[in-house]
């Protein structure tokens, strides 16, 4: 098969010097041709709804875990050792998944992938920073929810506009990245569909 021009040969790797082969690793080279280019904001969203669907079965098999590991009998025994594990566990699969490869499933498939500021791959101690900061999508709407007592359809909406609040703030970035990335300081980007086949070549 045909090498893609963008990729140096073999000889030519083992030509190049430890800082030349780094340049031409996949990962710069997809970096070097999007020029780092925050993805749509709609792009974002709709994976995250995409995400959350996967969570789902996440959850379900690691609540079905904890409870053959306490006896639980419902949930709600045991219900803040319940939510601090799966705390964790999500945070296992994010943490991962961007340390790894910069992207989850929900992410190769809507072509987003996560990166540290120079484009690099994301250290695990980001991954776990940028973790942690993302429950702010949630967190103080859930507060208000419990301030208040909200209830029902109240709760939904106060969660929705807090959601839609945070998401605004990649308007309000001069490079469209959301607040906790650039807390985080990490950066999403945006993966042409030839450059993704380019680099799995």
């Amino acid at each position: 098969m045909r090498q893609p021009a963008c990729l140096p040969s073999h000889h030519q790797l083992r030509r190049q010097t430890p800082l030349q082969t780094l340049l031409h690793h996949p990962l710069r080279q997809v970096n070097k041709l999007t020029g780092l280019q925050a993805p749509l904001l709609r792009r974002r969203l709709i994976c995250m709804v995409y995400e959350a669907m996967l969570l789902f079965g996440i959850v379900f098999v690691s609540g079905f875990i904890f409870d053959v590991i306490t006896q639980s009998r419902h949930a709600l025994m045991l219900r803040h050792l319940r939510q601090f594990w799966l705390f964790l566990v999500i945070g296992a699969y994010f943490v991962f998944c961007w340390s790894r490869s910069g992207q989850t499933l929900a992410m190769q498939t809507w072509r987003i992938r996560v990166t540290d500021l120079d484009g690099s791959r994301v250290p695990v101690i980001k991954a776990v920073v940028r973790y942690c900061l993302s429950w702010v999508w949630f967190l103080p709407a859930m507060a208000l929810d419990y301030q208040f007592g909200l209830k029902e359809w109240h709760m939904v909406i106060v969660v929705a506009l807090g959601i839609a609040g945070w998401a605004l703030t990649a308007r309000m970035d001069k490079d469209g990245q959301f607040l906790h990335d650039r807390l985080a300081k990490t950066r999403l980007i945006h993966v042409p569909a030839e450059t993704r086949l380019t680099t799995q070549a």
